[in-house]
């Protein structure tokens, strides 16, 4: 790692500092965000063995269910072990490259966690408002096709950020990074170099995936409620809305704290550093820690296979 005037040149290493401002009191915080990762990984494997194990389950809704439980331990494992080896161990140390890469898993996987949730809109609109043409639709290959074309669009538009930084910023202020993971733009304000193509396209990716999931998953549930509302009978509206109420959830809380954290990041500068990077872990946690007991909760058929594994003489 070199130095010029000040700068460091193409450095090896970057230093994460965990959450800025509460650094003596990380090893606390180290112990809720554990805890949330424990049972993020035991609910989310529960029900990917509920869903293999139940053939009556083998159907889109609970596929992509499964998808989204995958992508939720993919997720919160690519960010605790680093962020509990600062918080406990004082491990703050991640080699640039190692740093590139967990950038790139951890926002692939973000995207793919709002494909998987626009593919689950698009499941319930079809079933409610057109339900006769949803097994032609919803066939195995397009389901295949599915999961396919949400992990190839996040990891194809993603790469072009790590791009930009490998190739375009040389310089950088520090290598000490605020932050408790390497987040795009927390790397990206460090360099000395014009950072404006890293911002826009940042931006671009942000709207091209989040900005157009959001969109056709909020037109798809004024369809779904439009359709609904007009069923005759009150016990087919509650029975159709029902099915809908567990994923209704799961979007607003991945979306809100989504988008909460990004303008934040990007355009809150009067809010304090710690804010920001709490909004950012928070992001990553809660939704791998609660889908799991919202659908748990709301949903019958994953209930009911719970309490079987559990206490199955009962049940019986």
């Amino acid at each position: 790692m070199l130095t010029f005037n000040g700068s460091v040149f193409m450095p090896s290493a970057f230093i994460l500092i965990g959450i800025p401002g509460l650094e003596s009191v990380q090893r606390w915080i180290g112990i809720p965000f554990s805890a949330m990762y424990l049972i993020g990984v035991i609910g989310n494997s529960l029900i990917l063995v509920i869903i293999k194990h139940e053939n009556s389950l083998h159907i889109p809704m609970y596929i992509f269910l499964a998808m989204l439980a995958a992508t939720d331990i993919a997720l919160n494992t690519c960010i605790l072990p680093k962020m509990l080896g600062i918080f406990w161990f004082h491990l703050p140390e991640i080699s640039f490259d190692a740093c590139l890469l967990q950038m790139w898993l951890i926002h692939s996987f973000q995207a793919i966690e709002s494909g998987i949730l626009l593919a689950m809109a698009l499941d319930r609109y079809v079933a409610i408002c057109i339900p006769l043409r949803h097994a032609t639709i919803f066939s195995q290959q397009f389901l295949t096709h599915t999961g396919l074309g949400v992990t190839l669009r996040a990891a194809i538009l993603i790469i072009p950020s790590l791009g930009l930084i490998k190739c375009c910023l040389k310089h950088y202020r520090t290598t000490v990074v605020s932050h408790s993971y390497c987040e795009h733009m927390a790397i990206v304000k460090l360099a000395i170099e014009d950072t404006r193509v890293n911002k826009i396209y940042g931006l671009f990716v942000a709207f091209a995936i989040l900005g157009f999931d959001i969109i056709f998953i909020t037109l798809s549930y004024v369809q779904i409620f439009i359709t609904v509302f007009q069923l005759p009978q009150k016990e087919a509206r509650f029975k159709a809305f029902n099915t809908c109420i567990a994923h209704i959830c799961v979007f607003l809380q991945f979306y809100l704290l989504a988008f909460f954290s990004f303008f934040t990041h990007r355009f809150g500068s009067h809010i304090p550093p710690y804010v920001h990077i709490l909004l950012s872990n928070l992001y990553l946690l809660v939704p791998p820690f609660l889908n799991p007991i919202v659908y748990g909760v709301k949903t019958k058929q994953i209930r009911d296979h719970v309490l079987k594994v559990f206490f199955f003489k009962k049940v019986t």
